[in-house]
């Protein structure tokens, strides 16, 4: 990979996805052959490498794109208020400078909590540009009733969250029954508002490729603007397979439908190289365009640490402790 271009929010790519009418004939028989994408996700680590300069700027690029995440029993205000301060300065001043950077303003993508935390978050982020997302529809099982569903949905919105992470009913993927998938995402994405939407998949336990195949394809038809794969809570979260699935359903729904879809790996990504694999894959399968953090997030709350570590081992030529590293 080349080194890549800073990117402001002018003039960048957006999300644009309506939606469209639910028919049985428009989900598509997708067919994922399993061992050929685990042969074609298994090249990306190894032969889509950047070093030096290069890989510095890419781990800049991937620090944008950070949905920098505390999604725990114990979230406090407290907690809220450091996770904010440290999504507008991400990375130490004096690391920026070594790189040139200083003068560009470098944030993360996002800060995500739980809905109760967004009102915190709204306050600390006001004037910084950095939308507020929040996890809600029961996060992580989804297992509640719909109208209390849709009325946390509701909620998170008035209280300022820009995005809201909702999660699946997995029994109508799991049971193929796609129009109560639709009916039921479509519902979340008209009490989302002006708000995005990311569709959380749960593709851990989805079971197979065609399954998220198709739960990729009625998540966007319901209007997804991303679709995300995991909550982080399940045993399996984002891999390189299950997310090539996803990138390319993601593809053919712009290609049959012209709308754009942004997509969200989250769960297990906790290191630079990591990183890397994804951002490879995102420039292989779907371009450059796709390379901004309008269109792909990471969802992470440990990822920001490692990309940290290696930039200040890149301009000093040593690793420091991770406790050296302001919270990660």
């Amino acid at each position: 990979m080349t080194q890549p271009r800073p990117s402001g929010s002018a003039g960048a790519p957006q999300v644009d996805n309506p939606g469209i009418a639910y028919r049985e004939a428009d989900v598509p028989d997708l067919r994922v052959n399993l061992s050929a994408s685990e042969r074609r996700a298994a090249t990306l680590p190894a032969r889509r490498s950047v070093k030096k300069n290069h890989q510095a700027a890419w781990l800049l690029k991937a620090v944008t794109m950070i949905d920098l995440t505390t999604l725990a029993g114990d979230d406090t205000p407290g907690r809220v208020q450091r996770l904010c301060a440290k999504a507008r300065n991400p990375v130490r001043h004096d690391v920026l400078s070594a790189l040139g950077m200083q003068d560009e303003r470098i944030t993360t993508g996002a800060v995500c909590v739980y809905p109760t935390m967004v009102p915190h978050a709204a306050a600390n982020l006001k004037g910084s540009g950095i939308p507020v997302a929040s996890v809600a529809t029961g996060f992580p099982a989804g297992l509640m009733p719909l109208e209390l569903r849709i009325q946390e949905v509701a909620w998170a919105v008035e209280q300022g969250a820009h995005e809201i992470d909702v999660v699946i009913t997995r029994e109508h993927a799991l049971t193929g029954n796609w129009a109560a998938l639709h009916e039921e995402l479509t519902q979340f994405k008209a009490a989302c508002g002006s708000a995005h939407m990311k569709v959380i998949l749960a593709v851990g336990e989805l079971g197979t490729q065609d399954v998220i195949a198709k739960a990729s394809w009625v998540a966007m038809m319901a209007g997804a603007d991303f679709i995300k794969t995991s909550t982080g809570k399940e045993s399996v979260n984002a891999t390189l397979v299950n997310s090539l699935t996803m990138v390319r359903a993601l593809r053919h729904y712009h290609d049959v439908t012209g709308h754009t879809v942004g997509f969200k790996p989250a769960g297990g990504i906790k290191t630079a190289k990591q990183a890397l694999a994804w951002l490879a894959l995102i420039k292989d399968e779907l371009g450059d365009r796709w390379l901004h953090p309008n269109l792909f997030r990471f969802g992470a709350s440990s990822l920001l640490g490692d990309i940290e570590r290696q930039l200040e081992h890149h301009v000093t030529g040593r690793y420091a402790a991770a406790h050296h590293q302001p919270l990660a």
